[in-house]
C-alpha cells in the first residue's frame, strides 16, 4: 500500500494534534453524540497544551460528515491554527482519542487503508417501467478503493433500457465498464444479479474483453437493502468479497519478502532489522502483522531517518535533541519520507519476529 494520501501532512511543521473521533449517525440522537465525544478531547487536547485556533480548526470539522449514514468515524489532524487532513473511517475507532504529538499520529487511519483494492461493483436487475408493463433492465455501477470507498464513494453510474434491447444496450455498458475499470486500475469486478438473471449477467460479461471477463466475481442477490447516503454501492457484498484479500501489488512483494526472508533471515524479520533498514533508506516496503503490536514509543529525531529504540542510539546521527513519540508515528513518517511501502497481513497467515517485516531495496553484504 502506498502512503501517497499523507503527503500533507508532512509538508508542514508540527505539532499536530490528532483526534479519531466515532461519529456514527446510527443512533437517535447522533449531533448530541458526537458533540459530547469532542467535548471530551477537547479538553483533552487543552490539557496537552493546543492553542485555541487548532482546537477551532479540528471543531469546525468535526461532525462535517453529516452525509454518511450508519456507523464510522473520523480522522481529524490540525496544526498551527489549520487542519491539514480530514478523512471518514469506515469503522468508527474502539475508543475516542486525542492526541498531540510532534509527529502526527497517523497509523490507526493507514490500517483503515488496508488493504486498499481497487475494484468496480455492478448491480444488475429488473424492473417494470412505470408507464407499461414492459421490462427494464437496470444497471448501477460504481468504482472505488476497499474498504475506504466504503464511507467516501466515487460517483454511481446508472443506466435503465428496456429488456428487450439488452443485447445491444449491453455492449455500451461494458464498454463503459473496461473504461472505467482501466482508468481506475480495478482489479476485481464484483458483480450482483438474481440467479434468475443469469442471462443479463452472461450478455454482459461476454462483452468485456477476455482478460476484464477473468476479474469477474459473480455475488448472489440476496435482496440486501441498498447502502443509504454517503455508502458504497454493494457495500455488503464488497466486504463479503474482498476483507480477506490484498491487492495485487502486496501480493506480489509479499513473495518477494519471503523469497528474501528465506535467504537472509536476520537482515528481513523483526523491529531492530527494520528500524536498521528505515534508517538507511534501504527498506522498500514495511511488512506488520494484524493486530499490529509495535512498541508504545520509539525515539526520533528531525529527519524521517531518524528513528531508534533507544536515545543514545540517535547520537549516532548527531542528533542531541531526540525525543519519544507513538512508535506508529514514527515509522509511518519513516515510510514516506522514504518512499517505502506497507502491507498489513493477519498473524494467522505470516508468521514474523516481533509482527515486523521489511523488504529490502538491495542487500548490502557488509551489513
Amino acid at each position: 500500500m502506498k502512503l501517497s494520501f499523507l503527503d500533507p501532512l508532512y509538508a508542514r511543521p508540527g505539532p499536530w494534534a490528532a483526534v479519531y473521533l466515532d461519529t456514527s449517525r446510527d443512533t437517535e440522537d447522533p449531533e448530541k453524540a458526537i458533540e459530547l465525544r469532542w467535548r471530551h478531547l477537547r479538553d483533552a487536547l487543552s490539557g496537552q497544551g493546543v492553542d485555541n485556533a487548532t482546537l477551532s480548526a479540528l471543531h469546525t470539522a468535526v461532525g462535517s460528515d453529516r452525509e454518511v449514514s450508519g456507523q464510522h468515524g473520523q480522522a481529524l489532524f490540525a496544526a498551527h491554527g489549520r487542519l491539514g487532513l480530514a478523512e471518514e473511517l469506515p469503522e468508527p475507532p474502539a475508543t475516542d482519542s486525542a492526541r498531540f504529538t510532534s509527529i502526527p499520529d497517523v497509523l490507526p487511519l493507514v490500517l483503515q487503508h488496508a488493504p486498499d483494492i481497487p475494484y468496480v461493483a455492478v448491480a444488475l436487475s429488473r424492473a417494470f417501467a412505470e408507464t407499461d408493463l414492459e421490462e427494464d433492465v437496470v444497471v448501477h455501477y460504481q468504482a472505488g478503493r476497499w474498504p475506504m470507498s466504503r464511507v467516501a464513494p466515487e460517483p454511481r453510474y446508472n443506466h435503465i433500457g428496456a429488456a428487450r434491447d439488452w443485447p445491444a444496450n449491453a455492449f455500451a455498458v461494458a464498454h463503459e465498464l473496461e473504461n472505467l475499470r482501466r482508468w481506475t486500475d480495478a482489479e476485481t469486478i464484483v458483480l450482483r444479479c438474481a440467479a434468475e438473471d443469469v442471462w443479463l449477467r452472461g450478455v454482459l460479461v461476454n462483452h468485456l474483453p477476455e482478460s476484464t471477463q477473468q476479474r469477474v466475481v459473480t455475488v448472489p442477490d440476496s435482496g440486501r437493502p441498498v447502502a443509504g447516503p454517503g455508502r458504497a454501492l454493494l457495500e455488503a457484498e464488497l466486504n463479503d468479497t474482498l476483507r480477506a484479500t490484498v491487492n495485487e501489488r502486496d501480493r506480489t512483494l509479499t513473495h518477494r519478502y519471503m523469497a528474501q526472508r528465506a535467504r537472509h533471515p536476520d537482515t528481513s524479520e523483526g523491529l531492530s532489522a527494520a528500524i536498521t533498514a528505515l534508517q538507511r533508506g534501504q527498506a522498500h516496503c514495511l511488512l506488520l502483522t494484524r493486530p499490529v503490536n509495535l512498541p508504545e514509543s520509539l525515539w526520533a529525531g528531525p529527519e524521517p531517518t531518524h528513528v531508534t529504540l533507544t536515545e543514545p542510539d540517535l547520537h549516532t546521527f548527531g542528533v542531541h535533541t531526540g525525543r519519544q513519540e507513538p512508535a506508529g508515528a514514527v515509522v509511518v513518517r519513516a515510510l514516506v519520507g522514504t518512499g517505502a511501502e506497507l502491507i498489513t497481513v493477519p498473524r494467522e497467515e505470516l508468521s514474523l519476529e516481533d509482527g515486523v517485516g521489511v523488504l529490502l531495496r538491495y542487500h548490502d553484504p557488509y551489513t
